[in-house]
């Protein structure tokens, strides 16, 4: 499944609307960051999160860190626990397949967690208004 935008000002008119739009476009800058502001050729994208995954033994549980942040500003605006659920069970995937020798790095490039998470934070909220 493809992101619905790589670019990091394009937070959900929704949740502009309801009041989120600063910690909505933060977050989007972020994941976009984590996932996706580099890019190589060919045109696939990759982020941070990705490259810090590479460092052996702790690369993975710093990305991981990283991403919990988003899920933890997803509790702040009192999204509901099967949402907060899902965006854990995300970061979780990542951090555990990312373990993986070599396998784990390539997932961890493609899955975008973090994209996903944000994602499911702005559905939640536009269908919130």
């Amino acid at each position: 499944m493809k992101a619905k935008s790589a670019n990091p000002n394009a937070a959900n008119s929704n949740a502009v609307n309801n009041g989120h739009a600063a910690t909505s476009q933060r977050l989007a800058r972020l994941a976009w960051m984590l996932d996706s502001s580099i890019r190589l050729p060919g045109g696939f994208r990759v982020g941070l999160d990705g490259i810090i995954g590479l460092i052996p033994g702790i690369g993975d549980l710093i990305g991981a860190g990283l991403s919990s942040y988003i899920v933890v500003e997803a509790a702040r605006l009192k999204v509901p626990f099967r949402v907060l659920a899902r965006m854990g069970l995300n970061v979780l995937i990542e951090l555990v397949v990312g373990i993986v020798p070599i396998f784990g790095d390539i997932f961890d490039f493609a899955f975008k967690a973090n994209l996903r998470n944000v994602r499911l934070l702005n559905e939640y909220l536009s269908k919130n208004a």
